[in-house]
């Protein structure tokens, strides 16, 4: 497993990540110019198969061991009202996705998705960042093992996803430490919040943000001091996956934010990305214009817990089973190959 264990080894790992291998994409570039169609009509389904095979090293890439892994976490800016709900629905809803009765389990079901729920120290919400970091440099350094300690080389592709009420605030406050702007360009309704809610939420990131202005404006820094124990986690796990071959499929605007203070310094992080969706949350689509990742659907969606990644990963299974499946010119009799 990578090493994330200090800000020193994360650091590290953001500045030496490995790239896809090109033989492999070559050669499944090739094989899309051999199968029984006009090429590139079949669009971005062919994109996505190269960029499979890229990253997991073979011409005919597969999502057999393909998982989703949502992670949960508490939030002390909650206690701020930015959020239509309490901070216990978090643990009510992990309870729900243990019981198999939530949007994420009916999704990854459909898809034979095999899904893992990890709940960090719901009990133990992070500090308010109104008032101090969220997290001291010891428990933003767990929460990001914990999310590569999910990482294993022998997964296909792992699909991200996270739970944890307050956390549309704090994903906000991410991208605005991460890439400016003003705290209201980054404000959204989360789960529900009226124009009031909104503006209230604005002004309580703009005054976070404030606060920790004379901060260092690295990745590890921006994660500890704004963001969460389940974005952190989601972090850990994108440097972890990169650094083990593993291509990733990122949910929405919160999903995504985790990634925002890395992008900020290491652009190329995305590289191994896939966007699943464009949610309804107002910052979203700007977050994905920053980090240059364009989404395979646009739904409008907003529920989190990995869901439109859910509903994207049905779109890589088409892209795959095209690409392995269906025949060259020359295994059909059919003239005309490249």
């Amino acid at each position: 497993m990578i090493d994330l264990s200090s800000a020193a080894a994360f650091d590290r790992a953001l500045a030496s990540m490995p790239s896809a291998d090109p033989a492999a994409a070559g050669a499944a570039r090739a094989r899309q110019q051999q199968l029984t169609k006009p090429p590139g009509s079949l669009g971005r389904l062919e994109d996505l198969a190269i960029f499979l095979a890229g990253w997991q090293g073979r011409e005919r890439p597969s999502m057999d061991t393909a998982r989703a892994v949502i992670f949960a976490g508490n939030h002390g800016v909650a206690a701020q009202g930015v959020s239509a709900f309490p901070a216990e629905v978090t643990a009510q809803m992990v309870a729900n996705f243990a019981a198999g009765g939530a949007a994420i389990n009916a999704l990854t079901g459909a898809i034979g998705m095999r899904l893992e729920v990890i709940a960090l120290d719901l009990d133990r919400p992070t500090r308010d960042f109104t008032t101090g970091p969220a997290m001291d440099a010891d428990e933003c350094q767990a929460a990001l093992m914990q999310g590569a300690a999910t990482v294993t080389p022998d997964t296909d592709l792992l699909l991200l996803g996270e739970m944890g009420i307050a956390n549309s605030t704090a994903a906000a406050a991410l991208c605005l430490r991460s890439f400016g702007g003003t705290a209201a360009e980054w404000s959204g309704p989360g789960t529900g919040l009226d124009r009031h809610g909104v503006s209230h939420k604005s002004a309580v990131i703009a005054r976070a943000i404030a606060l920790h202005g004379d901060a260092p404006a690295t990745p590890f820094e921006t994660l500890r001091r704004v963001g969460g124990r389940e974005l952190a986690a989601i972090a850990g796990a994108v440097v972890a996956a990169r650094h083990a071959g593993v291509p990733v499929l990122l949910d929405g605007f919160i999903c995504c934010s985790a990634i925002a203070p890395l992008a900020a310094v290491a652009p190329g992080i995305v590289d191994h990305c896939i966007a699943g969706h464009c949610s309804a949350e107002p910052g979203h689509a700007r977050l994905l214009e920053r980090l240059r990742l364009e989404p395979l659907l646009r739904l409008d969606m907003r529920l989190g817990e990995g869901s439109g990644a859910a509903v994207a990963a049905a779109v890589l299974r088409s892209a795959l089973a095209a690409h392995n499946g269906m025949a060259t010119f020359a295994e059909a009799g059919i003239a005309g190959g490249a």
